[in-house]
């Protein structure tokens, strides 16, 4: 890489840092710039991966009281999400890379969808469960089901897996918007991490690309737990749908 082109990994660290800690859709930025510095797909995605992992990591640390509300709920996204990211991680290795184009794009379109519509689609869900139903603060078996299979996704592509699963614990759970917001920044992490662990050992890696993003990232991770902490559900809720439907647009072109 030139020294341009390391100038422009380490920004789209720190703009993917930022984006996983608000709309969750950091590799939508990362991927295709380490692409266009010339890096083979399998590659990139690997060394994209590990290099997020940081961003991740500030990125929670900047949630700790949104992630200390509901300790139970915590713990069970962490694991969900890091199993299911084993799955994940080992199809990256052992399918051809083209396997879930056509898919990926769908299942972003389709999330997006479900985090603009959640509001209305939980309010008309607790009336037909009736007033006197308590709200849903714990996960049930259904939700930590497609918690991992969010955390598959976040091994093998990872692209929108942070609005994927803030689509699951929408629909799932009666959780503060703020707290799903940072579960998602955690489900992120344990997907990372796990396939990082994975791809270290077992993938080819470029570890300039890696250091540059994480330099990045992890000052943007924590930077944007900050920004999501003060935007208002509304607010945060459109920037989500709209950098989804962006990024489903930039796949399918």
């Amino acid at each position: 890489m030139t020294t341009l082109e390391q100038v422009v990994v380490l920004m789209a660290g720190l703009g993917s840092g930022i984006l996983t800690s608000t709309v969750g859709v950091a590799s939508l930025l990362s991927f295709p710039v380490l692409l266009a510095v010339g890096l083979p797909p399998v590659v990139a995605n690997a060394s994209n991966t590990v290099g997020l992992t940081p961003g991740a990591i500030s990125g929670s640390i900047g949630y700790r009281n949104e992630l200390r509300e509901f300790p139970r709920v915590t713990a069970i996204v962490l694991i969900t999400c890091a199993v299911g990211a084993v799955g994940g991680a080992v199809l990256l290795l052992a399918l051809p890379a083209t396997v879930f184009e056509g898919v990926v794009p769908w299942l972003i379109l389709g999330t997006c969808v479900l985090v603009g519509i959640q509001p209305r689609l939980s309010a008309w869900l607790r009336t037909r469960r009736g007033d006197d139903v308590p709200e849903r603060l714990h996960v049930s078996p259904a939700t930590g089901v497609f918690a991992t299979l969010t955390g598959v996704y976040g091994g093998y592509f990872g692209a929108g897996s942070g609005v994927m699963m803030l689509a699951v614990l929408g629909l799932g759970t009666d959780l503060p918007f703020r707290v799903a917001n940072a579960l998602k920044t955690l489900a992120v992490l344990a997907a990372n991490l796990v396939a990082s662990v994975i791809f270290v050992f077992a993938a080819e890696i470029d570890w300039r690309a890696v250091v540059l993003l994480a330099l990045g990232s992890v000052v943007g991770g924590y930077v944007g737990a900050r920004i999501g902490r003060k935007l208002p559900p509304s607010l945060l809720r459109a920037g989500i749908v709209g950098a989804g439907l962006a990024g489903a647009f930039l796949l399918w072109t």
